[in-house]
């Protein structure tokens, strides 16, 4: 065990919290929309309500003894079992949620509903009539590097749970609370010819503003090569799978998606994932295999606020712990591109910490301000 174990895990049972929440507003106003989006029969609708009322006044069951993988998940549940769902360390309960959801939804069993992404017309309704803005390829080449990772860390703001559940939807970018950007373009240097790993975190609009930056990273040459990792499952509403990358690549003007291909026809891009991508734990406990593959990466990049989650343990940190005694542990380099949208949160320095919370908002889990962070000489 790491550090974490020594911090408290965030739990979602104290009212008025932004964790309480997710399971009285968010997880019911989900459920109820994928039931009524779908001819889901009547033991799947009926499957919906039951995982609704479970997660809101029961306690933790385990899954069936048809499932799958129910071998794996009852050691996960072992010490949950028969608390109430918020009792349960947030992020364990929440990953544990979203693989009751799909079997809910007979998403493994052989069906007319197998492998059916439930959250698939969501995603659907958040592209309509989207197009990426154009490139501006005059910009010298540091601002545009720049103007693509800033659209990359934005573009985490498109998280449909997050819109779903109507937390403060349609946020607007206010500013970062940490910014490490220069440090990592002193090692993303033009032809430095990295091998990068890229851990993406939402479908849609998010992944397209990835594909971009990929794209520049690899023309650049500041990129060898980049495994981009994606979810094995359709999972957290949003999260990117293999499938909504190709749909991405069919809304990217046509010189990137070309390049893409090309580079994928090359070996120098191509798409992984793993189980535990979709397992209730942080990073600190990922399996040997994973590990080995952040430590030989040159840099990963961590999206999003699941990953972010993922990396610091979903603790009470204080928020002026630094990110390296938080993630020390992490077997290589990595950047952490993060819109705020969870309580989770260190590296900030005292004068920012103090003036934000000076403002009585509750900015830490709005979306408004976001971070780049980086431990680029892991121990």
């Amino acid at each position: 065990m790491t550090a974490l174990a020594d911090v408290p895990e965030i739990l979602s049972n104290v009212p008025g919290t932004y964790p309480y929440g997710v399971w009285r507003r968010r997880h019911p106003r989900l459920l109820a929309r994928i039931r009524d989006a779908h001819l889901y029969p009547p033991h799947l609708r009926d499957a919906l309500d039951a995982l609704c009322e479970e997660t809101v006044q029961g306690v933790i069951t385990a899954l069936p003894r048809t499932a799958h993988d129910h071998g794996t998940w009852d050691a996960w549940c072992r010490e949950h079992l028969g608390k109430p769902w918020p009792d349960a360390p947030f992020l364990w309960a929440e990953g544990y949620f979203y693989r009751r959801l799909l079997e809910a939804v007979d998403y493994f069993r052989p069906g007319p509903w197998f492998g059916h992404d439930p959250f698939g017309f969501l995603k659907t309704e958040d592209l309509q009539g989207y197009a990426p803005e154009p490139l501006d390829d005059d910009l010298p080449e540091p601002e545009r590097a720049q103007q693509l990772l800033l659209g990359s860390l934005w573009g985490n703001l498109n998280d449909l749970g997050f819109k779903v559940g109507g937390e403060h939807a349609g946020a607007d970018a206010v500013g970062l609370v940490a910014d490490e950007s220069a440090a990592v373009w002193g090692v993303l240097r033009r032809d430095a010819g990295l091998a990068l790993v890229v851990v993406a975190d939402n479908a849609g609009q998010e992944i397209i503003a990835d594909l971009i930056l990929i794209d520049f990273l690899l023309a650049t040459g500041r990129a060898g090569t980049v495994a981009l990792h994606v979810k094995p499952q359709p999972t957290f509403v949003s999260d990117a799978t293999t499938s909504d990358v190709h749909t991405a690549l069919r809304l990217l003007p046509a010189p990137v998606a070309d390049r893409l291909r090309a580079a994928a026809g090359a070996g120098r891009l191509t798409l992984d994932t793993h189980a535990f991508y979709c397992a209730p734990y942080p990073y600190d406990r990922a399996p040997a295999d994973l590990l080995a593959t952040f430590a030989a990466a040159d840099l990963t990049i961590l999206k999003g606020d699941l990953n972010y989650r993922r990396l610091v343990g979903d603790r009470h940190w204080p928020a002026t712990t630094p990110i390296v005694t938080a993630a020390g542990y992490f077997p290589g380099r990595f950047v952490t591109l993060r819109t705020l949208k969870s309580d989770a949160l260190v590296g900030v320095a005292p004068d920012t910490l103090a003036a934000l919370d000076a403002t009585g908002e509750p900015w830490r889990t709005t979306a408004t301000h976001a971070l780049v962070q980086t431990n680029l000489t892991p121990g």
